[in-house]
């Protein structure tokens, strides 16, 4: 069973839903759901996690969609929304990464990412 996204005006993932396999019956799926729908649907796959098929098989879209993430029309792939605009859009996961990596710590500490100073701050929990 194939699976699809229904996006907003803006490419962000409204709905996810089930729907009959790719080119089942002859059809069109993707074109069908979104005439029926009024809103585009994108196929997306249950088993594709951060570009890599989950069961060694060949990821699509670079991630399941879920509702909030983005449809990215150049990767051709659902992206999650950008968090801070200092973060880098990693094209083979589909996350952005922080310009500075997470301190190693944080079994012990707490950290936030402080986008004023790009910086990640210890928080007292």
């Amino acid at each position: 069973m194939a699976h699809y996204a229904q996006l907003d005006n803006n490419n962000i993932v409204i709905r996810v839903f089930p729907g009959k396999n790719e080119a089942e019956d002859g059809i069109d799926w993707e074109k069908h759901y979104t005439e029926i729908t009024g809103y585009t649907c994108k196929r997306t796959s249950y088993n594709t996690f951060q570009g890599q098929h989950l069961e060694e098989g060949v990821p699509f879209r670079i991630n399941y969609a879920w509702i909030g993430c983005v449809y990215s029309q150049e990767l051709d792939g659902f992206i999650e929304q950008q968090p801070f605009p200092s973060w880098i859009l990693n094209p083979i996961t589909g996350y952005y990464d922080p310009p500075k990596q997470k301190p190693e710590d944080t079994e012990t500490y707490y950290y936030e990412w402080n986008e004023n100073i790009k910086e990640w701050t210890q928080v007292l929990i």
